[in-house]
């Protein structure tokens, strides 16, 4: 292979283009047309904030490992979600952590469960922030996977999914409704 080092790069401006005396950048003209325009934008209303629940009241306890995280107990985590509302942040999502475990998660389903319990809190305040649950059994099960176990060992999809549903559904029942004036 030869390299002719004369040549015109095939990117380069054709003399035409470098007599230009105008430039067309009407997109850019101005800050208020840049920020029209611009195609990257990060505004609170776009973020979600994690919240880990655990049990007990006026509870806040440092997570070592992530800094500026806490566990929250119910009522503080209503309140950490009020504060979050009053910032323009977009959502919240929530993760339980139960005080016992077994080999099905049975707390993720339990009407009276933590993040049900934060959840009906939530409700109460009518607040214009999206509330989500980690509807996952990996931190209810005593075996840390994400559903029950099959006599082999390996997560037996179909129970996981009974177990799903009825997790979904105590979430669903305990869960936030819309902010007052929205449609239902």
């Amino acid at each position: 292979m030869t390299l002719d080092l004369d040549a015109p790069h095939p990117g380069a401006a054709s003399p035409s283009a470098a007599a230009l005396t105008i430039r067309p950048r009407r997109m850019r003209r101005t800050p208020a047309l840049r920020r029209l325009v611009r195609e990257t934008r990060l505004h609170p209303a776009m973020l979600v904030a994690p919240l880990f629940v655990r049990s007990g009241s006026n509870v806040r306890e440092p997570i070592s490992s992530m800094p500026g995280q806490s566990r929250l107990s119910p009522d503080l985590a209503a309140e950490e979600v009020a504060r979050l509302a009053g910032l323009g942040v977009g959502g919240v999502i929530l993760f339980g952590l139960p005080d016992s475990k077994d080999a099905l998660g049975s707390g993720a389903s339990d009407d009276d469960g933590i993040v049900q319990d934060a959840f009906r809190r939530i409700r109460a305040l009518d607040l214009p922030i999206v509330t989500i649950a980690d509807t996952c059994l990996c931190e209810y099960t005593d075996h840390g996977h994400c559903g029950p176990l099959a006599a082999d060992g390996s997560v037996d999809n179909d129970a996981t999914l009974l177990r799903y549903s009825s997790m979904g559904v105590a979430q669903a029942e305990a869960g936030p409704v819309p902010a007052s004036g929205a449609p239902a």
